[in-house]
């Protein structure tokens, strides 16, 4: 357990590294999310078009 807690603690930097990954994959998520909204807005306005049109 200690080899596994001191690889965490990184040589005192893991709390920089750690955090470091959690923003990261934050913003990736938000990315991800905001892209798919954009993209159902898109498609159903996309939709919407499509049938006035007819």
């Amino acid at each position: 357990m200690n080899d596994l807690s001191s690889y965490f603690a990184m040589g005192g930097h893991g709390i920089y590294v750690w955090s470091s990954y959690a923003v990261t994959a934050v913003v990736l998520v938000v990315l991800l999310a905001a892209t798919l909204a954009g993209l159902r807005r898109r498609e159903s306005e996309l939709r919407r078009l499509e049938e006035s049109h007819e």
